[in-house]
């Protein structure tokens, strides 16, 4: 079934009606922003996933939208390629983020070396992982943390696709994160991994 919401507050009414397996969620929305809306729905129905699609351009917006939950931070400006190519990754399991935001946004957590950042609850960025990772799962990690898919991964580390999917979910469970793109702002928040590995 599909729905479509006119704001933030009926999108979260929808999913509960609808228990859609994909919800395009845009950050600016009267009644209940994008991300508020996004953690609402997470919180209630954790197997629905999230693509956010949007206009901001901002690395604070990507990292609050991946901490409410969402699985995918795509740009508004994709072709419309690469906007299905998102909502299949989606609906995959990936996590599919504008690549050179996503960047960004760890070098912003990594230079800030220890300094609390506005958006991050006290505390959170002292956690540590629920088990050490292995050198295998660091290395699937670096080359996650760059924005690779898990193809990709496989590929570049001579791997069956479904032996990164088990590293991967072996990672975030260890991290005690939701997904793969957490698992990434995570391990740079830890300093498991830093900006520029690959």
């Amino acid at each position: 079934m599909a729905g479509e919401a006119k704001d933030g507050r009926e999108a979260v009414e929808l999913c509960r009606s609808l228990a859609p397996d994909l919800v395009l969620m845009d950050i600016s929305m009267p009644e209940l922003d994008g991300i508020s809306a996004t953690r609402m729905i997470k919180a209630g129905s954790p197997q629905i996933g999230v693509l956010v699609l949007t206009a901001h351009d901002d690395h604070d917006l990507l990292l609050d939208a991946i901490r409410a939950g969402a699985a995918g931070y795509v740009l508004k400006g994709v072709g419309p390629s690469e906007l299905v190519g998102a909502v299949r990754a989606t609906l995959a399991g990936e996590s599919p983020v504008d690549h050179e935001l996503l960047m960004r946004l760890v070098r912003r957590l990594a230079d800030e070396d220890g300094k609390e950042p506005p958006h991050e609850p006290t505390g959170e960025r002292r956690a540590t992982p629920q088990g050490p990772l292995t050198p295998r799962e660091l290395e699937v990690l670096r080359h996650l943390a760059t924005g690779r898919t898990n193809r990709r991964i496989a590929e570049e580390l001579h791997l069956s696709l479904s032996t990164v999917k088990r590293n991967l979910e072996r990672i975030i469970a260890k991290l005690g994160v939701s997904d793969r793109t957490q698992a990434a702002v995570k391990a740079v928040e830890l300093g498991l991994i830093a900006p520029g590995q690959d």
